[in-house]
């Protein structure tokens, strides 16, 4: 085994998840994520955890979800499942912490099920999420072969990729975000502007009056979730303006490129893709919150240095935003508010190295990818 493989078990068990002798701990594996599993199942028997793993299989979920539409002949709806299982949602209310290990097969398992089914599915499962994301929960991916195809990299090359990403100094880079977390959690208003030869502008503004950032260093001690992680978020609302994502992404196993979102009164009113916009509707129609923010992102991890076509590492690359149509996180709400509640979270992305500044409360924070307190930043 990889050594690296070891330390990224370690990084995922103890910094991550901050797992202590008893927790009870759900692992899920995808299918080529056995050997990251088998480093992380080790080291959590060597700190005295209990241990339930699940097999976390796209190829199996799409089976499992082309028979409901064979049963059904095509017209699925959300009450053609069983809302919220009684046994998943037990094994995550019984949970402490629940560990996600990405890294199937095929990165477009599941691109032959019909949207409205994975939508009516996602919908009828909202209460198991709730309850996986009441826990001490952290996502990663081990480096397979089908996601350095879809990042265009050599096998080797991703695997260099992701370490990197991976097993950083996340205490220094915490205290590095830190600044950007007390800029938003001391702000009313966010505006993010681009002005691009040859493309859309972007000219956003939104409330953030009010909200809790996160300071995301890969640990749940800072309510953070990824693993790699490297960004800074809010939840923002009163949403007015423009917005123009240049990065591409797959959205629901469908390649969406260059999107244009348009929001009056908090809201999504207009939108158009060159890419994708069939998958893209059906997000924004999937229930009434998806329409709105449920988060701005602002990336800080220039570990991350390439766009690979997955969400967990691209959100985090430095030079970049990313606002996300649907649920806001609770960390980021007063305790007596609830935010933009939707059965859907997807983020979107923006080049900001060039032809960019982001103002909070008119005062600009960040020029063409650079903070006011890095060195180079342009007043």
């Amino acid at each position: 085994m990889d050594e690296r493989v070891r330390e990224h078990a370690a990084v995922l068990v103890d910094w991550s998840a901050r797992v202590e002798a008893g927790d009870d701990v759900v692992v899920s594996v995808a299918e080529d994520a056995h050997e990251l599993g088998v480093a992380v199942a080790e080291a959590l028997g060597e700190r005295g955890a209990n241990v339930t793993t699940l097999y976390g299989s796209d190829e199996l979920s799409r089976a499992y979800l082309k028979g409901v539409e064979a049963g059904t002949d095509g017209d699925v709806e959300a009450g053609d499942f069983d809302s919220d299982p009684a046994v998943d949602r037990a094994i995550f209310e019984a949970a402490d912490a629940y560990l996600r290990i990405g890294g199937g097969r095929n990165t477009t398992a599941s691109a032959d099920v019909a949207r409205l089914t994975r939508q009516a599915y996602a919908t009828a499962r909202k209460g198991v999420r709730e309850a996986r994301m009441d826990t001490d929960w952290v996502s990663t991916v081990h480096p397979t072969r089908s996601l350095a195809q879809q990042a265009g990299m050599a096998y080797e090359e991703y695997q260099d990729f992701v370490y990197d990403a991976v097993l950083r100094d996340w205490e220094s880079l915490a205290e590095e975000m830190a600044q950007m977390k007390d800029v938003l959690d001391a702000g009313d208003e966010v505006r993010i502007v681009t002005e691009r030869d040859g493309a859309p502008d972007t000219d956003v503004r939104m409330s953030i009056a009010g909200r809790t950032a996160v300071n995301s260093a890969a640990s749940v001690a800072y309510d953070s979730h990824n693993l790699p992680s490297g960004e800074v978020f809010t939840a923002p609302y009163d949403t007015e303006g423009e917005v123009f994502f240049d990065v591409p992404m797959t959205i629901d196993a469908t390649r969406v490129r260059n999107v244009h979102l348009a929001f009056e009164g908090g809201e999504v009113v207009d939108f158009s893709a060159e890419a994708g916009e069939d998958a893209l509707a059906d997000i924004l129609d999937t229930d009434p919150g998806a329409r709105r923010l449920g988060e701005l992102g602002i990336g800080m991890n220039r570990g991350i240095d390439r766009f690979t076509d997955s969400i967990l590492f691209d959100e985090k690359m430095g030079d970049t935003v990313h606002l996300a149509v649907g649920r806001a996180y609770d960390a980021c709400l007063p305790e007596d508010e609830s935010g933009n509640d939707s059965a859907v979270h997807v983020d979107m992305i923006t080049d900001v190295s060039a032809d960019s500044r982001m103002e909070v409360d008119g005062e600009v924070v960040q020029r063409n990818g650079t903070f006011r307190w890095e060195g180079g930043f342009e007043e």
